[in-house]
C-alpha cells in the first residue's frame, strides 16, 4: 500500500526535527500553554506541519488527525487515516528530559495496519506493522508474559496504596512510551483511569498487540480508532494472562471516574 521505507524515513526526519530543537541539548525553545498544565512547543508545531505535508504526500488518499490540527470530521468517511502525535511526551520534552517520541500510525477501517515510535533521545526507534511482529531497532520484541496479577511492574510516579502489592519501574511521560515498555517486557501493565485521544496510543497499541500483549479500554472492551469522538475512557495494555485480573481491579474505580 505504502513505501515502508519512506514513512520510516520520514518519521525519522520528524524525531530529527524535534530533537534540533530538544532543551535537553541546551536549544532555546518557546513553550505555552494550550490550557492550564497542557504544555505545547513551537517544536509540537513544526514537527506536526512537516509529517502532514509529507505523509500527505506519501499517501494522499488518507485522512488526517493530529494532537496539533484541527479536527475536520470529514475524516471519518475515508477508510484510511494518518494518527499522528507530532510529540508525544511533551512536559518531558520541554523539560530537557528523554521520555518523549514522534508517534505515527495508519489506520484502516478502524484498525492500526502500521505503527512508528521514534524517540531520539533514547536512540529507539519502534516499528509493527500488523500480522508482521513489532521491533526496537530492529530486535524483534516479545512482550510480558506475566501470569501473577500482584507484583507486576508498573510505569508510575507513585502508587495508590490500595495497589501497593504492584512494583514500580521507570515512567517516561510519553504514554506511547509506556506502552511499549509492555512490548519489550520492561514491564508488566499500563493503565489510566482517564479520557484518552486515539492519537496518543494508535501506534504504540499496534507495537504491543504485534509484540504478543492485550489490549483494552479500561472496561475490557476493544478499541476503535477514527471515531467521531476520537476518545476512549481508560486504557489496558499488559501481559494477557493479568488482563482479567487488571480488569477487575480497576473496574469499580473506572465507573466511577467515567
Amino acid at each position: 500500500m505504502i513505501d515502508r521505507n519512506r514513512l520510516l524515513d520520514i518519521v525519522r526526519e520528524a524525531g530529527r526535527v524535534a530533537h534540533s530543537r530538544w532543551p535537553g541539548d541546551g536549544h532555546a525553545l518557546k513553550i505555552w500553554e494550550k490550557q492550564p498544565g497542557d504544555p505545547v512547543s513551537e517544536a509540537d508545531l513544526e514537527v506536526d506541519r512537516f509529517l502532514k505535508r509529507e505523509l500527505t504526500a506519501l499517501l494522499p488518499s488518507a485522512a488526517w488527525l493530529s494532537e496539533e490540527t484541527a479536527d475536520d470530521k470529514a475524516r471519518t468517511t475515508s477508510g484510511l487515516i494518518w494518527l499522528v502525535d507530532p510529540i508525544d511526551g511533551t512536559r518531558d520534552f520541554v523539560r530537557g528530559r528523554t521520555g518523549w517520541a514522534v508517534s505515527v500510525a495508519l489506520v484502516s477501517a478502524g484498525k492500526p495496519l502500521i505503527g512508528v515510535l521514534v524517540a531520539p533521545a533514547r536512540a529507539e526507534e519502534w516499528v509493527a506493522e500488523a500480522g508482521k511482529g513489532a521491533t526496537l531497532n530492529e530486535r524483534a520484541l516479545k512482550a510480558s508474559t506475566r501470569a501473577h496479577f500482584s507484583g507486576a511492574r508498573v510505569p508510575i510516579d507513585q502508587l495508590p496504596s490500595v495497589d501497593s502489592d504492584l512494583v514500580i519501574v521507570e515512567k517516561p511521560n510519553s504514554i506511547a512510551l509506556r506502552i511499549a515498555m509492555v512490548a519489550d517486557d520492561r514491564a508488566d501493565l499500563v493503565a489510566t483511569l482517564r479520557w484518552g485521544f486515539e492519537w496518543d496510543i494508535a501506534a504504540a497499541t499496534l507495537i504491543a498487540r504485534e509484540a504478543g500483549a492485550q489490549i483494552s479500554d479500561a472496561f475490557g472492551q476493544p478499541l476503535a480508532y477514527n471515531k467521531h469522538d476520537p476518545r476512549d475512557f481508560g486504557l489496558l495494555v499488559c501481559s494477557p494472562g493479568i488482563h482479567a485480573d487488571a480488569v477487575k481491579r480497576l473496574a469499580r474505580r473506572a465507573e466511577a471516574l467515567r
